[in-house]
C-alpha cells in the first residue's frame, strides 16, 4: 500500500495569496495530497508568500531554513515557495538553499502539480518563473465554486500599471489584466447556487477594472450586475486605488443595497509632496474630495486605509500632514507601516537619511492616534442592533458563532450553527480592539 500523500501549507500577506493558495490546495488534491496542519505531519512543505512588507525576503529565507533539519531526517521531504518572494528571488533562492526543491512564481500556480511529480519521479530542482502572456493569463484565472462556506472572494482583475514608487507589485504580479465579466458572473451564480450569500470582488486596483478592454463593463457596472444575481446578499471588494476612484463607482454605494458600507481606499501619506514622490496620482485635497463624495452618498460608510510612516525624504511637516488628514476623514481602521525599500522600485533609488528612531517614533504617533480613533468609532456600535451575516463557529468557542457587519467588523456572539449564512439582527455588547461581542435579538 502507498503511503499517504500531505501538505502543509503557510500563507503570507493579500487576499490575492489566499485566493493563490485555495488554487494551491485544490490542485494538490487533485494529485492525491491531504492537507495538514502541523508542519511534522507533511511530505510537502509550501510557502506562498509576500514581498510587500518590510525584510520580506530575509523572513522567508529564515523561514525556510527553519525547515532545513526535517529535510535532514527525511531526505524525501518535498520543500517549495511560491508568490511573489518566488517571483522576485527566483534562481537566488535555489542557490542559497541547497534543500529546497522548487520555485514557482505569481503566474505559475497551475504548474505546481506537475512541478511536485517531477520531483517526486525524478528528485529534480524546478523552477517557474515566467511572466505569461495575456491571452494565457485570461485562461488561467482563478475559479473556484465548489466549498461551503458563505463568504468568497472572486477575482476579478490581475496585475498593476500604476508604479507606485514604493511599490513591487508591477514587478512580481505584473502588468493590469481583467478577466471577462461574463466569467465573473457565471462563477458568482454558481457560488450563489451553492450557498455563498456573500462575495468579495479583489484585485491589485479594481477600480480601473475593465478600462483597458472595448466595450466591457466598468467596475460599478460589474457591481450593479453582481447587485442583481439572486441569492448574493452581500458584496465587498477590495483594493482601491483612489486616482481611480469615479464619481459612478461613489454612487453605487447609493444605489446598490447590497454593496457594503466599507471601502478600503489607501492614502499612503497626507502631504502632497510626498504623494508625489510616490508617483499616486491624486493631491491630498484631491483624495478627502473623493472622501466627502463618499459621505455625501453614503453617510454612514466607515473607511480604512494604509499609510507608510518615513518616506524617503519625509520632513515633520510632510509627517504632521498625514496625521492631520488621519484626524479629518476619522478612519475606522489603517494598516499602517514603516517604509522599507523595495528591490526594483524606483523609491529604492532615492536619498534616505531619516533616522530609524525617527521613523519608529513617528509610527508610534500615528499609531496612538489612530487607535484612538479607532476606539471612538468601533464604540459607537455598543447597543446598536445590526444586521450580521452568520459566517461560521466562532475562534472563541463556547457555543459561539461569528459575522460580519456591514462595515466589515467581526461580532462574536452565542447562537446555534443552524443559523450559518442567515442575516440575524445582533445587538452589540462590547467594542474590542479588533472584534465585537453581541447577542442576538429576537
Amino acid at each position: 500500500m502507498a503511503a499517504e500523500k500531505t501538505f502543509y501549507l503557510e500563507t503570507f500577506g493579500c487576499q490575492m495569496n489566499v485566493v493563490d493558495s485555495e488554487r494551491i490546495v485544490d490542485s494538490l488534491k487533485q494529485i492525491g495530497y491531504r492537507q495538514v496542519s502541523l508542519v511534522e505531519d507533511a511530505g510537502l512543505i509550501l510557502l506562498n508568500t509576500c514581498s510587500v512588507r518590510d525584510k520580506a525576503e530575509r523572513k522567508v529565507y529564515g523561514h525556510l531554513g527553519s525547515f532545513k533539519p526535517l529535510k535532514a531526517d527525511n531526505p524525501a521531504l518535498i520543500i517549495g515557495v511560491g508568490g511573489c518572494v518566488a517571483q522576485q528571488e527566483g534562481e537566488r533562492l535555489l542557490e542559497k538553499l541547497p534543500f529546497l526543491d522548487l520555485v514557482f512564481g505569481t503566474h505559475n500556480v497551475h504548474k505546481l502539480p506537475e512541478m511536485v511529480q517531477a520531483v517526486e519521479k525524478n528528485r529534480v530542482r524546478c523552477l517557474e518563473t515566467d511572466f505569461l502572456d495575456r491571452e494565457t493569463r485570461l485562461a488561467l484565472f482563478p475559479r473556484r465554486t465548489e466549498g461551503d462556506m458563505v463568504s468568497r472572494f472572486v477575482t476579478v482583475m490581475q496585475g498593476c500599471d500604476n508604479f507606485c514608487s514604493y511599490c513591487v507589485v508591477p514587478h512580481v504580479r505584473g502588468r493590469e489584466i481583467s478577466r471577462p465579466s461574463a466569467e465573473i458572473l457565471a462563477e458568482i451564480e454558481e457560488l450563489s447556487a451553492g450557498g455563498v450569500r456573500e462575495v468579495t470582488l479583489i484585485g491589485q486596483n479594481v477600480n480601473s477594472y475593465g478600462a483597458r478592454i472595448e466595450g466591457e463593463l466598468s467596475f460599478a457596472a460589474l457591481l450593479a450586475a453582481v447587485q442583481a444575481i439572486d441569492g448574493i446578499e452581500r458584496i465587498r471588494f477590495t483594493t482601491s486605488h483612489p486616482r481611480d476612484l469615479s464619481g459612478e463607482l461613489i454612487a453605487a454605494f447609493a444605489t446598490l443595497d447590497k454593496l457594503c458600507l466599507h471601502i478600503h481606499l489607501p492614502v499612503q501619506c497626507g502631504s502632497d509632496r510626498v504623494l508625489k514622490l510616490m508617483n499616486r496620482g491624486y493631491t491630498r485635497a484631491g483624495y478627502l474630495d473623493r472622501v466627502r463624495r463618499l459621505k455625501e452618498v453614503a453617510p454612514e460608510i466607515r473607511l480604512t486605509s494604509d499609510i507608510i510612516v518615513g518616506f524617503p525624504g519625509e520632513t515633520e511637516e510632510d509627517f504632521a500632514a498625514t496625521l492631520d488628514l488621519v484626524a479629518e476623514v476619522r478612519y475606522a481602521d489603517v494598516f499602517t507601516f514603516l517604509y522599507s525599500p523595495r528591490p526594483g522600485t524606483a523609491a529604492a533609488e532615492l536619498s534616505d537619511d531619516l533616522p530609524a528612531a525617527v521613523r519608529q517614533e513617528r509610527f508610534d504617533r500615528l499609531l496612538a492616534l489612530q487607535e484612538s480613533i479607532g476606539r471612538q468609532v468601533w464604540a459607537a456600535d455598543v447597543g446598536a442592533v445590526l444586521p450580521v451575516l452568520v459566517e461560521g463557529e466562532s475562534r472563541q468557542g463556547e457555543g459561539q458563532i461569528f459575522g460580519r457587519t456591514t462595515w466589515n467588523r467581526i461580532v462574536n456572539f452565542p447562537g446555534s450553527p443552524e443559523l450559518i449564512g442567515r442575516t440575524v439582527p445582533v445587538r452589540i455588547l462590547r467594542s474590542n480592539k479588533n472584534t465585537q461581542l453581541g447577542e442576538i435579538v429576537i
